[in-house]
């Protein structure tokens, strides 16, 4: 954990453990079957239309929206991603050409500010930020562009309940409706 203060000190992986590696599938549905059936990964939990309030892209606020598909395999979550429309984001252009391969980790911290703050002392641009309820994410580049970005999300109240929820489902799934909808 970052203490408060020691940000020129301390890389990125001091912020928190990877939790999440995220996909940008050029085929939404054949990943989806790939991760179920091939890998034995599911069921996930699909949640439709989602746009970060107060979304910005390098700086520039923008209207883009996205799908994503969310389940576990063990500890670790896969999140399968489908943008929506050309809006600029991460999930289009330079940053999505990554041949159906990771696009990004992310990471949990308590304190968005401090990832900030971390992130600017080592050199890694913020591309997207926004929020999604009381929840917070900053996506970075450290560097190295696509397929590299980081993810940094403090949760808001609901957050942890819902990735409770959907990885109990996945330790308990017999096989069945492998893409389930959410909200």
């Amino acid at each position: 954990m970052v203490v408060a203060g020691n940000a020129d000190e301390t890389g990125l992986s001091e912020l928190g453990e990877v939790m999440q590696l995220a996909f940008v599938p050029e085929d939404f549905d054949a990943a989806v079957k790939h991760w179920t059936e091939v890998m034995g990964v599911g069921p996930f939990h699909l949640m439709e239309g989602i746009h970060l309030e107060g979304m910005r892209y390098k700086g520039e606020p923008t209207e883009a929206a996205f799908d994503l598909a969310l389940a576990y395999w063990g500890d670790i979550q896969v999140e399968l991603i489908r943008p929506r429309d050309a809006h600029p984001s991460i999930y289009r252009g330079e940053y999505a050409e990554v041949g159906g391969g990771l696009h990004h980790v992310c990471i949990l911290v308590e304190d968005i500010e401090e990832a900030r703050r971390v992130c600017d002392a080592r050199g890694a641009e913020i591309v997207i930020e926004g929020a999604l309820g009381d929840s917070r994410v900053i996506y970075v580049d450290p560097g190295r562009g696509p397929g590299s970005l980081v993810e940094i999300l403090q949760q808001g109240e609901s957050g942890p309940g819902l990735f409770a929820m959907i990885k109990q489902a996945c330790e308990d799934w017999d096989g069945s409706e492998p893409l389930r909808k959410l909200g």
